[in-house]
């Protein structure tokens, strides 16, 4: 929408509300007439199509409290459609090119009744945030970079502990042939659909509109006039480069990460984009992970596990610890070594759990074979299983 239209149209006219309709009673009109209206409802009438847009504009800049007072303040100004003469001038409207007004005319600016305003005067203000102009032409918005994903792999170790490791990442970057203008000359011009804003905004019905990438642009906001060779015109060239990235102590096996500002650079100022890294991380043959704790099998003796006693742990990294094996203990159960696991967030450590698992013999000498044919004599009246059947007939 240019400037000339939005001093120009009538968008009360178009609502059919007053100029002092309360913003409920402009949300009403809208939503009236677009149900009238919509393209769903109306499919295959060009003319309702257009009411249609025209519905939308007119609720876009109404429906916004900002945007409702700079056109007030534009029509205030300009009347309907010119600017009105003063006292010494013809009469009526008189007409002139808005642009003047904005881009500043040659020799000092456009003078209109008894009080002139310059080429560069403050009225530009009043279209800026609408427009993004300013009294000296258009500003092109600065456009932030994109992000980028990149994968790492760790070993069970470095994923406990933290690591820096190397990423080589390709990306998107300002074309140093055009400086990042997309122009052979490195002149584009600013792009008339969006008005060097790089979006679009679009009615959808409901007192709702959406803002999408201009299609003529690609977003940028520029178009080139002679589109450079190297990057055809999109101002941005692949480009490769090495980082060194911190993966922090405790990452899980999936976790993404994002690192802010790493992704690709921006545009005419604008921030860069955001590195975000998937971390995967290898198996580890002794030890896993649950949360911030850390989780490893021990085997024990029947003995042990019978008589009770004491049995080392490795842990992960460091000297092994010595856990106290309780009388009786069954198999299965689980152990806590504290302070032995994984690193947290705020620097602690979490638990190693042991679990116990009671290992049975596969070849028995003839000593060990007397001794356990004893003790099942001496045991032949107890019978494990007997509870388990019990249980059952109650169920």
């Amino acid at each position: 929408m240019s400037t000339k239209d939005f001093v120009e149209k009538d968008y009360y006219k178009v609502l059919g509300v007053p100029k002092d309709a309360t913003d409920a009673e402009v949300k009403k009109a809208y939503r009236k007439l677009a149900r009238e209206y919509h393209p769903d409802a109306n499919k295959g009438d060009a003319k309702a199509e257009e009411r249609f847009k025209e519905i939308s504009e007119a609720n876009d800049v109404l429906g916004d409290p900002k945007k409702r007072k700079e056109y007030d303040e534009a029509r205030a100004l300009f009347g309907n459609g010119g600017f009105r003469a003063g006292p010494g001038g013809a009469g009526g409207n008189f007409n002139f090119d808005l642009g003047d007004l904005f881009g500043g005319a040659p020799g000092g600016g456009q003078t209109a009744g008894a009080g002139g305003f310059g080429g560069g005067g403050g009225l530009g203000d009043v279209f800026g945030g609408l427009f993004n102009r300013g009294g000296a032409g258009t500003r092109v918005q600065p456009r932030r970079g994109q992000d980028i994903e990149s994968e790492v792999t760790l070993s069970f170790t470095e994923a406990v502990d933290g690591a820096t490791v190397p990423l080589r990442m390709s990306s998107q970057a300002p074309c140093k042939a055009c400086s990042g203008t997309g122009d052979k000359n490195g002149t584009p011009r600013v792009c008339p659909t969006c008005v060097g804003t790089g979006q679009v905004s679009r009615g959808t019905g409901g007192g709702f509109s959406l803002t999408d990438p201009c299609v003529d642009c690609k977003g940028r906001g520029l178009i080139a006039q002679d589109a450079c060779e190297v990057c055809k015109g999109s101002g941005r060239a692949k480009s490769a480069r090495t980082m060194q990235v911190r993966i922090p102590a405790g990452v899980l096996d999936g976790q993404r990460i994002r690192l802010r500002g790493k992704g690709s650079p921006g545009e005419r100022g604008g921030p860069a984009g955001d590195l975000y890294v998937v971390v995967h991380v290898d198996a580890h043959p002794v030890f896993g992970r649950k949360g911030d704790n850390l989780t490893v099998t021990v085997p024990v003796t029947f003995p042990e596990a019978a008589l009770g006693g004491e049995v080392k742990v490795p842990t992960l990294g460091g000297p092994p610890v010595t856990l106290k094996l309780p009388a009786g203990t069954p198999n299965g159960r689980t152990m806590r070594a504290r302070g032995k696991g994984a690193v947290r967030k705020d620097g602690t450590r979490g638990d190693l759990l042991v679990t116990v698992e009671v290992t049975v013999p596969t070849d028995l000498g003839a000593d060990a074979q007397d001794a356990l044919e004893a003790y099942r004599k001496s045991t032949a009246g107890e019978d494990p299983r007997a509870e388990l059947f019990q249980a059952a007939k109650g169920a």
